[in-house]
């Protein structure tokens, strides 16, 4: 049997088991191991054991995981989402849908000491929902934009998925970080275009609210400033090369549990709940890695991705082909699957398919960054797409009146936002790599 042969017979047990609901991390190291012994019998699966787990979860740089995990922990319970929200909405709270625009610069904003989607969004929603609500929003559309908004956790550096990539194909972290910020910002700023459509053709579904003094604004913003500095500690620090990206995960964790405990929101079992959260968080990102490593080392044995690159490369399709049908794949798999273990099971066989192929003249290097900002902002749109929709499911849980279907619905135009906007990095690579330049 060839290695695509192997491969193919291998996904088709682990899609079995996902379909028995068994969990994305043990279904691929159940899948893995069986497809490791098929190809290479006990003895030397049972080797391989020995030094797995330590080999994968030594690596020095995956520590940024639980420590970025920590310090979104820690802003959630320090009510520093709250303080972005109240900025956005004093500052454009006035325009048509300002609120639910606001909504998603706070997602952005708590995204940039956060790293993870889910708690984005979770946390946005308990922050922004009942205001939404109080300015007689549309149910639908706050569930929508919020849902669309938490996306931004991923997308706006730091991003836990984005340094498992970076291990994963040996980039610099720093470098992926720089290169997600600006399609970050157009995300944000697409969002909110999407918002000011909806208020203009259906004002009621986003009433203005109140205009504030400038005052209350210049005291909104103020408010925000452990946000700020945090963001300019972490970020500035990596990018200054001051720090490393686990020396600023480090840092921000410190200071993000300075501002929560200034608060008051590390008092009584605060502490330990914010332990607990990231501990949960880590470990289940961990069992997904422990077990996508056994499935690509089985993958490895078989020779499968080199076997499919080669394929691929020699049926001589364009090379927007390749990557349209990359992305086609990634959209579909999004329905299914969480963004995280589609990078996993996915990286390992597309990477070398991207780097065996030209693409405008991209060097190794410059491909291999440009195609994880494109493959993170693919994967991410899985977050609000049904049947999955992790970000929905979130919002639905905090609002009782809005059907999942009906937030669906509502979601389509953002989804729209975000095909333009992988279309524009496709064609425009510099939108990603110019911030590698400056």
């Amino acid at each position: 049997m060839t290695g695509i042969g192997y491969g193919l017979t291998i996904g088709g047990l682990m899609i079995g088991l996902l379909a028995l609901r068994v969990h994305i991390g043990g279904a691929m190291l159940i899948a893995g191991s069986i497809g490791y012994f098929w190809v290479a019998g006990s003895d030397p699966l049972l080797n391989y054991f020995k030094n797995a787990a330590y080999a994968r979860y030594s690596v020095y740089d995956l520590s940024v995981v639980p420590l970025f995990l920590l310090m979104g922990q820690f802003a959630t319970h320090g009510g520093l989402s709250r303080a972005l929200f109240r900025a956005g909405a004093t500052m454009i709270g006035h325009w048509r849908g300002g609120m639910a625009m606001a909504g998603v610069t706070a997602c952005a904003g708590f995204g940039a000491i956060c790293g993870s989607s889910l708690a984005t969004a979770a946390t946005m929603g308990q922050v922004a929902l009942p205001e939404l609500r109080r300015h007689d929003y549309s149910p639908s559309l706050a569930a929508a934009a919020l849902a669309a908004g938490g996306t931004l956790g991923i997308l706006i550096p730091p991003s836990v998925p984005l340094v498992i990539y970076a291990i994963l194909t040996e980039q610099n972290i720093a470098k992926l970080f720089m290169a997600a910020f600006i399609p970050g910002i157009i995300a944000a700023i697409g969002y909110m275009v999407v918002i000011s459509l909806i208020a203009r053709l259906d004002p009621a579904a986003a009433p203005a609210s109140e205009k504030t003094s400038w005052g209350q604004r210049l005291q909104a913003i103020i408010d925000t400033w452990p946000v700020m500095l945090i963001f300019l500690v972490v970020i500035g620090g990596i990018y200054g090369g001051i720090f490393t990206p686990t020396e600023a995960a480090s840092v921000g964790t410190v200071a993000t549990a300075l501002v929560a405990w200034r608060s008051g929101g590390l008092k009584g079992r605060g502490f330990l709940e914010c332990v607990y959260g990231a501990a949960k968080a880590t470990g289940m990102i961990f069992l997904i890695l422990l077990g996508a490593d056994v499935l690509n080392v089985f993958l490895a044995l078989t020779q499968m991705p080199t076997e499919l690159a080669k394929w691929v490369i020699g049926f001589d399709l364009p090379p927007l082909a390749v990557l349209f049908a990359i992305i086609a794949i990634y959209l579909f798999l999004g329905c299914i699957m969480d963004s995280l273990s589609m990078l996993l099971l996915t990286i390992p066989i597309f990477f070398p398919i991207i780097v065996g192929t030209d693409f405008w003249g991209l060097d190794h290097d410059s491909k291999a960054i440009w195609f994880g900002i494109v493959a993170l902002m693919t994967v991410e749109i899985g977050l609000i797409t049904p049947p999955v929709g992790m970000n929905v499911y979130i919002i639905s849980s905090l609002t009782k009146d809005v059907s999942m279907k009906d937030t669906f619905r509502a979601i389509v135009p953002f989804l729209a936002s975000d095909l333009l906007r992988i279309l524009l990095l496709v064609f425009f690579p510099s939108v990603a790599l110019i911030a590698l330049k400056l």
